[in-house]
C-alpha cells in the first residue's frame, strides 16, 4: 500500500502542539497572536496544549481592567477555549510564585506545574511554539 493510501485510511496524523506563553498580556502582540494560533491549530484536530510561565501567567489572571490603557480584554476568550477542545492549560509553579498569585487568581482551571513535571511535558511533545 502507497504512504498516501495509509495516510486516507488511518486519516491525518495528530501532532502534540504546545503553545508557551512568556509575555505579559498587553505591551505586545505575542499574548493575542497565541491565542489566535492555538484556535486556529485546534480547528486542524491537533492535540493542543497551552503553557503560561513568567509573565504569561498574567494572561490568565481575573479582573484585569483595560480601558484606561485603551485595549479590549481579551483574557475572557480563555474561558471559550473548552468548547475548541483546549483543555489542557498548565502554569508554571514558579512563575505564579515570583508574581505573588495562586491558582485561585486565575479566570480558568489549570494545572500547576513544577520544574520537574513541566519538562516532562514538554518532552512529549512534537511542536513547542514560544510568544
Amino acid at each position: 500500500m502507497s504512504e498516501q493510501a495509509t495516510t486516507v485510511a488511518s486519516g491525518p496524523k495528530v501532532k502534540k502542539f504546545m503553545f508557551v506563553n512568556r509575555k505579559a498580556p498587553y505591551g505586545t502582540i505575542y499574548a493575542l497572536e497565541s491565542l489566535e494560533v492555538v484556535l486556529i491549530t485546534a480547528t486542524f484536530d491537533q492535540d493542543v496544549s497551552l503553557v503560561f510561565m513568567d509573565d504569561g501567567v498574567y494572561e490568565l489572571v481575573k479582573g484585569q481592567q483595560t480601558k484606561g490603557i485603551g485595549i479590549k480584554n481579551f483574557s475572557p476568550s480563555y474561558r471559550a477555549l473548552e468548547g475548541y477542545d483546549i483543555e489542557k492549560l498548565y502554569v508554571d509553579q514558579a512563575s505564579l510564585d515570583q508574581r505573588g498569585l495562586s491558582e485561585a487568581d486565575l479566570l480558568v482551571p489549570v494545572e500547576v506545574l513544577d520544574d520537574q513535571q513541566m519538562g516532562e511535558l514538554m518532552a512529549q511533545q512534537d511542536v513547542i511554539l514560544s510568544f
